[in-house]
């Protein structure tokens, strides 16, 4: 997964679990940066009575670095406050609910957004409407509607929304999981069993989205919009938290838990699958409470991946100049940890210092592909604007992750070495099938409905 159930305890609280990041120069409007960040994993669209909803007592944060120290400049806070509107009834709604300011929707949610900079907190927003979760056509009868309704334009041009989407990443989790497995190469596994194509085990899932649209003047460290790619200026850094109260208690006269004490962190994601499949189990959770600053004691981790190691043993003479290979990932290094630096891509960097930190890093002043030309390999497959140059909805960055670390990128940094022939043709055989993306912003697609969807199949053997 990208950040689905990452690590052991935050996987027990699924409101404070991001499950992805996503930046990039909007498509819609070149000027504009999108900050995507996902949480709450893997819900099943027909989960009522209580359906999935942002946490009231968690703060949910997406941070910006430009000054190559890897430390938040700039951050958004996004706090949220739900309401019951009748209190004497189970049910999420009495009846269609046609607006987002309907009677009938009995739990509505409203947030806050919140920009910190200098230690300078502005309140943008109070009071912001979230639209329900998909319940089906006779609860939503007009789904898109409601999504559109919850689109609100802020002060300075910007744009936000918070609720529910479909989840636009893909992965085939029963068969990564299961000993390493890619089904389009089963028959060369270890425990070999018939080759078949993968199976996007988040199909139907949905997510809840805290989406926003900036001024990229807003995010540079001297408020400009830079034009020259390999300007240092010209790349942030992106990457997202929740945080908790330090005590949780129980209050019986409201029935609710309340948080007390200072804010704790939690969670956080920058890069995917770093903390999924880099960090050890061990390490997970104390990851997820510190600051991307601090990465360079997990850099170990990044320099010598563990699947780089079980990919020869898990695929028997498919890898060996991976397996011969001894040296520091360099290239993983740079992806993930500092950014690409000047001259090792033409014309292309992202490089945000010395300090190593996991973060998306977007360089701003590389245009948007025009929408239906991107690649999904991003920049490995010769789309500048795509993965690792901050993150899309339409990168597959299952695919080039895992390339990666089966040798693709070592050339990069190390010339003398050659890949192995299956470094460039491992996948995990999935592709995005769940609600299509928008055109529009927040792009991701609408979630999937309770009523509508379709539960899957089990089988034990």
């Amino acid at each position: 997964m990208s950040s689905h159930r990452e690590a052991p305890e935050i996987s027990k609280d699924p409101v404070a679990d991001s499950t992805d990041v996503y930046a990039f120069v909007s498509p819609e409007d070149p000027g504009k940066v999108v900050l995507i960040a996902n949480f709450i994993p893997l819900q099943k669209p027909d989960s009522g009575p209580n359906f999935f909803e942002f946490g009231d007592d968690v703060l949910y944060e997406i941070h910006v670095s430009n000054r190559g120290t890897s430390e938040a400049d700039i951050s958004y806070q996004f706090r949220f406050t739900t309401e019951v509107r009748n209190p004497n009834t189970f049910l999420y709604n009495t009846g269609p609910i046609d607006d987002i300011a309907s009677e009938a929707w009995n739990r509505p949610q409203f947030y806050s957004v919140t920009r910190v900079k200098d230690g300078k907190k502005q309140v943008i927003k109070r009071n912001l409407p979230c639209p329900p979760v998909n319940v089906g056509p006779r609860s939503t009868p007009d789904y898109p509607k409601l999504a559109a309704q919850a689109v609100h334009k802020l002060p300075r041009g910007r744009k936000v929304f918070a609720g529910q989407r479909a989840d636009a990443f893909w992965v085939d989790l029963g068969s990564i999981f299961d000993l390493g497995a890619l089904r389009p190469f089963n028959q060369a596994h270890l425990i070999p069993l018939a080759t078949m194509d993968g199976i996007n085990s988040v199909q139907s899932y949905n997510v809840h989205t805290i989406a926003l649209q900036v001024s990229i003047d807003e995010l540079t460290r001297d408020g400009s919009v830079p034009s020259n790619p390999e300007a240092p200026k010209s790349t942030i850094g992106v990457w997202a938290t929740a945080s908790r109260r330090a005590s949780r208690m129980y209050d019986e006269k409201t029935g609710t838990y309340v948080g007390h004490g200072p804010w704790k962190q939690v969670s956080r994601l920058g890069n995917p699958l770093v903390n999924e499949v880099l960090i050890p189990m061990a390490k997970k959770d104390k990851w997820n409470a510190s600051e991307p600053s601090g990465d360079a004691k997990y850099a170990k981790y990044v320099d010598k991946p563990e699947l780089q190691g079980l990919l020869p043993v898990l695929y028997p003479d498919v890898f060996p100049k991976l397996a011969a290979y001894t040296k520091p990932r360099a290239d993983l290094d740079a992806i993930l940890l500092t950014g690409i630096p000047k001259g090792v891509v033409p014309g292309f960097a992202n490089y945000t210092g010395a300090v190593k930190a996991d973060m998306l890093r977007l360089n701003v002043a590389i245009p948007p592909a025009t929408p239906g030309t991107e690649k999904p390999l991003g920049l490995v497959g010769g789309d500048a604007a795509g993965f690792p140059n901050g993150r899309r909805l339409v990168d597959d960055v299952v695919t080039i992750e895992v390339r990666a670390v089966a040798g693709l990128t070592i050339p990069l940094v190390d010339p003398n070495y050659t890949p192995d022939d299956a470094a460039a043709a491992v996948q995990d055989g999935t592709s995005y099938t769940n609600s299509p993306l928008l055109d529009t912003f927040p792009f991701l697609g609408h979630p999937g409905g309770g009523y509508q969807t379709t539960p899957g199949t089990t089988s034990v053997s």
